[in-house]
C-alpha cells in the first residue's frame, strides 16, 4: 500500500508537471512573452530537478522517509499558491523551480524505495496518468484555474502521505561512499538523458504544433505513456537491453517520419508516447537496480539524468524542428546503448553482459 500512497504524490505532481504543455500557448500571451520564453518554464522546471534531486537526497538522507515525503509535498502546495496568484512572469518562473526542487526532493525517496521494475511503473504510471489528465485539463482550464486545481490535488496525497510509516530512511554508506559507486553508471545516466530530452524537447511544443487537435493529440500521448511504462514494469527487469534498443530504434524511426510528415502527429502520438515511457522508465529502473551500493542517492540521481534531458530538450527543440532534434538525440542514445552492451566484465555496480542495455 505504500507505494500506492507515493503515487498519488507522484499524480498530484507529474499533472503539474506535464499541464505546461497545454499552458504554453496561453502563459505567452497572458504575460507578453514569446512563445519560446514561456517554453522555458518547462525548462526551468526540469532544472530544479536537476539541482535539486541530489541537493535534497543528501538533506533529506537522514530524515525519516514520511517526514521527507511529507515536507515535500507541502512546499510543493506553496508553490502552487503563489503560481496562480502572481502577474509576474518572474515570479512564475521562479515557483516553478522551488516546485522542482520539492518535487525532486519527494521523486528521489520515492524511488529508493520503489527500486524495482514494476514499483517503479507503479510511481511512473501515476505520471503517465496526470498526462492523460492533466495535459488536456491545463489546455481547457488556462493557467490559474490549472495551478489551483494542482494544489488542491496535493491536499489528499498529503494526508495519505502523512499516515504511512514512518520508517527510517535506510543506508549504512556515507555520502561519498554512495557518490563513488554512482561513477561507473555514467553511461546509463547520459542515455537516460538523451532519450528524455528527445520526449520533452518534442512534448514542450505538442500543443502549438497540433493547433486545434491539441487536446487530442495531447490526450493520446499520455494514454501513450501509460501504456509504455506498463509495458515496462513487466519487461525491465527480465530484458532491459532488449526494452532500450528495440524501442529506441522503433523510438528513432517515429520521430524521423513526423519530422517529414507532420500531418502524422495525430496518428502516431500513441505510438510516440508508449515508447518514449518504455524506454525511459526501463533506464530508471536499469540505474536503480545498479546503484546497489548507493541506497539514498540513487533515485536522485536517476531524477537529476532524466531532467538534464528535459531542460535541454525545450531548448533545442525551439531551436530547430523539434522533430529532427528528437531523432538526433535518440540517435546518440542507441550508439551509447549498443557501445555500452560491449564486453567488459561486470563487477560491483556493474551488469553483466547479457543484463548491460
Amino acid at each position: 500500500m505504500f507505494l500506492y500512497f507515493l503515487a498519488l504524490g507522484v499524480f498530484a505532481m507529474g499533472t503539474s508537471e506535464f499541464m505546461l504543455a497545454g499552458l504554453v500557448p496561453g502563459i505567452a500571451v497572458a504575460f507578453d512573452v514569446s512563445l519560446a520564453q514561456a517554453g522555458y518554464l518547462t525548462s526551468a522546471f526540469a532544472a530544479g530537478m536537476v539541482a535539486g534531486a541530489p541537493l535534497m537526497a543528501a538533506l533529506s538522507r537522514t530524515w525519516r522517509r514520511r517526514t521527507a515525503l511529507t515536507t515535500f509535498l507541502a512546499l510543493f502546495v506553496v508553490a502552487h499558491v503563489v503560481g496562480a496568484l502572481t502577474t509576474s512572469f518572474a515570479v512564475l518562473l521562479a515557483t516553478r523551480v522551488v516546485a522542482a526542487v520539492a518535487n525532486a526532493g519527494f521523486l528521489a525517496v520515492a524511488l529508493t524505495v520503489a527500486r524495482q521494475g514494476r514499483g517503479v511503473a507503479v510511481l511512473l504510471g501515476a505520471t503517465t496518468l496526470a498526462c492523460v489528465a492533466g495535459i488536456p485539463g491545463g489546455a481547457l482550464l488556462g493557467r490559474q484555474a490549472a495551478f489551483w486545481t494542482v494544489a488542491a490535488l496535493c491536499l489528499p496525497a498529503l494526508a495519505a502521505v502523512a499516515r504511512v510509516p514512518d520508517t527510517p530512511a535506510g543506508g549504512t554508506a556515507d555520502l561519498r561512499s554512495e557518490l563513488r559507486a554512482l561513477r561507473p553508471l555514467a553511461g546509463v545516466l547520459l542515455l537516460g538523458a538523451l532519450v528524455n530530452a528527445a520526449t520533452f524537447g518534442v512534448f514542450t511544443y505538442l500543443a502549438p504544433i497540433a493547433g486545434r487537435a491539441a487536446p487530442v493529440v495531447l490526450a493520446a500521448f499520455g494514454a501513450g505513456c501509460f501504456a509504455g511504462i506498463t509495458a515496462a514494469g513487466r519487461l525491465a527487469d527480465r530484458w532491459p537491453g532488449r526494452v532500450i534498443t528495440i524501442g529506441g530504434s522503433l523510438l528513432l524511426v517515429g520521430w524521423t517520419v513526423l519530422a517529414l510528415v507532420p500531418a502524422a502527429l495525430v496518428a502516431l502520438a500513441f505510438a510516440q508516447g508508449a515508447l518514449s515511457f518504455a524506454v525511459g522508465g526501463t533506464v530508471i529502473t536499469r540505474i536503480l537496480r545498479l546503484a546497489t551500493g548507493a541506497p539514498t542517492m540513487a533515485g536522485s540521481y536517476a531524477t537529476a539524468a532524466l531532467n538534464v534531458g528535459a531542460t535541454a530538450g525545450p531548448v533545442l527543440a525551439g531551436a530547430a524542428n523539434p522533430f529532427w532534434v528528437a531523432a538526433a538525440l535518440v540517435a546518440a542514445a542507441l550508439a551509447i546503448a549498443v557501445a555500452g552492451r560491449s564486453g567488459r566484465p561486470a563487477g560491483p555496480g556493474r551488469p553483466s553482459r547479457s543484463r548491460r542495455p
